[in-house]
């Protein structure tokens, strides 16, 4: 009797045990039902009540990597061209001389071995060299780099359909690096539209066209890397930089938007990297292809002066900081600035209005300007703002050159070179004297390194008479004989004053 009564017990406690587990189970899934309805609801009311910004203002465009590229080739490629030039260059014979004939003068092979083998016979060749350019009118004028076809003798075009053009040289520009030919055809020729490379971000799709390693028109993909590189190529260093394929060859060819567009000219690459490219924008481009194709070359604006960057440090110290602006390093007698009474440590931070707040931004603003212009220069003096009025001459690199080869410094017999003492050498040698003419280089052969003479001293005096200038230098030099001792009294960095004995 005992053992039914256990048993049933056991049945109504197995009963009671696995309703209570229903009904636990029940309720955790009404209150996730719930949850699950609280939490859409939460949703829908977040994304009803978000920030205006992130559905309609300025919401972020992020293009992802296009489907095909083969539109954008098939439209572009026919205004793009492959270059092809010849030029001569000449070299010296490469044979040994050969002994002295043993038929003395009398050797009749003499003539034939001294026309062919001569020690100064030269040896002309030819040198072929491939680029790439593109089309901007119907006319036929092409845009290309300089280095493509500066010195060649002779210029051939051929186009995508594989006919060929004898091309001339319409002008150059060293400077950037342009160049502009034309050919002569009576048929429609493919056009490239130029677009604003001003408008072109960092991380947007590019793509080149061109002749890599004479492969014509081969089209590579990237994306733009940066913008506004400078690496030291020249005055006007501007660069795209992008990761899309370009390699020997394809210099003058095009760098083209999603549109199509020309935005920049691809025309270096570096040696040994991989996926780095650069590009000249279309927008410096523009003005300079515009001269060359009315005057043939390209007239830019001057005002004479060296300038620098302005670092925080420099800029704290001249008691600007906050303020932007370049410091004029150097003013070249005679020109607009010096005229203008511009002054070495004047810091200029407007033209016209313009702010200034690099080198670059100024070197290109004054090269846009028409020569003969008048320009207000504001300029920071002591810490007070002037202006002055400027007018803008012509740029003349000749002129330049020279003036930077001044700076090289006169050579004297006794092994030194030296120049006069400017803010701008003294800060490359790292120099606080003002006054006197600085020692650029040193024969390591010569008498004044045997004396003990350094770069970077500064020369005061020369047997008593005081030299301030590369012409009293060499006036001084010229005064004392032969055979007499040099006493040269100089200045040394961190040292102080020292006399040094040289035997002329």
């Amino acid at each position: 009797m005992w053992l039914k009564t256990i048993t049933a017990i056991k049945r109504h406690k197995t009963f009671f045990t696995v309703l209570f587990l229903a009904s636990i189970i029940l309720g955790i899934s009404c209150f996730n039902s719930v949850s699950d309805g609280k939490t859409k609801q939460n949703d829908k009311d977040t994304i009803e009540n978000a920030p205006a910004f992130n559905k309609s203002n300025n919401p972020i465009e992020t293009q992802m990597v296009p489907e095909s590229f083969s539109n954008l080739a098939e439209m572009a490629s026919p205004a793009v061209v492959n270059i092809q030039t010849v030029r001569t260059a000449k070299t010296k014979n490469m044979f040994r001389q050969f002994n002295r004939s043993p038929f003395g003068d009398d050797d009749p092979m003499e003539d034939f071995f001294n026309k062919f083998f001569g020690p100064n016979q030269q040896k002309e060749f030819k040198q072929r060299s491939l680029g790439s350019g593109f089309i901007i009118d119907k006319e036929g004028y092409i845009v290309t780099n300089n280095h493509v076809v500066q010195d060649s003798d002779k210029i051939k075009v051929i186009l995508k359909n594989e006919k060929e053009y004898n091309a001339e040289i319409i002008g150059r520009d060293p400077n950037t690096d342009l160049a502009l030919i034309k050919i002569k055809t009576e048929n429609s020729l493919p056009v490239l539209k130029l677009g604003n490379s001003d408008a072109l971000k960092v991380g947007q799709w590019v793509v080149a066209i061109g002749s890599p390693f004479g492969l014509e028109h081969t089209v590579t993909a990237g994306i733009v890397s940066a913008k506004g590189r400078v690496i030291g190529s020249g005055p006007y260093d501007d660069y795209i930089q992008t990761d899309a394929s370009i390699n020997p060859g394809n210099s003058g060819g095009p760098l083209l938007n999603m549109n199509g567009e020309v935005i920049g000219i691809n025309t270096i690459i570096i040696a040994g990297g991989q996926g780095i490219g650069f590009a000249i924008p279309i927008n410096l481009a523009k003005g300079i292809v515009e001269q060359l194709k009315k005057y043939g070359d390209v007239t830019r604006g001057w005002v004479g002066i060296t300038i620098q960057d302005l670092p925080a440090d420099l800029s704290n110290y001249l008691g600007i900081e906050g303020k932007k602006g370049v410091l004029v390093s150097d003013v070249i007698p005679g020109d607009p600035a010096d005229k203008a009474g511009i002054k070495p440590k004047d810091i200029i931070t407007e033209i016209n209005g313009q702010n200034i707040d690099s080198s670059r931004t100024l070197l290109k603003i004054v090269a846009g300007m028409s020569v003969g212009k008048n320009v207000k220069i504001k300029i920071l003096r002591d810490g007070k703002e002037k202006i002055v009025n400027v007018e803008i001459a012509k740029r003349m690199d000749e002129k330049i050159a020279s003036a930077r080869d001044s700076l090289k410094g006169e050579v004297s017999d006794i092994g030194i070179r030296v120049a006069n003492l400017t803010p701008e050498i003294a800060r490359r040698f790292d120099i606080s004297e003002k006054e006197g003419i600085i020692v650029v280089a040193v024969d390591p052969d010569g008498k004044a390194a045997e004396a003990g003479i350094v770069s970077g001293d500064i020369i005061k005096e020369i047997n008593h008479y005081p030299v301030k200038s590369v012409k009293e230098y060499a006036d001084v030099l010229n005064k004392i004989k032969k055979d007499k001792t040099l006493e040269i009294f100089l200045w040394r960095d961190n040292i102080g004053y020292i006399l040094v004995k040289i035997s002329k």
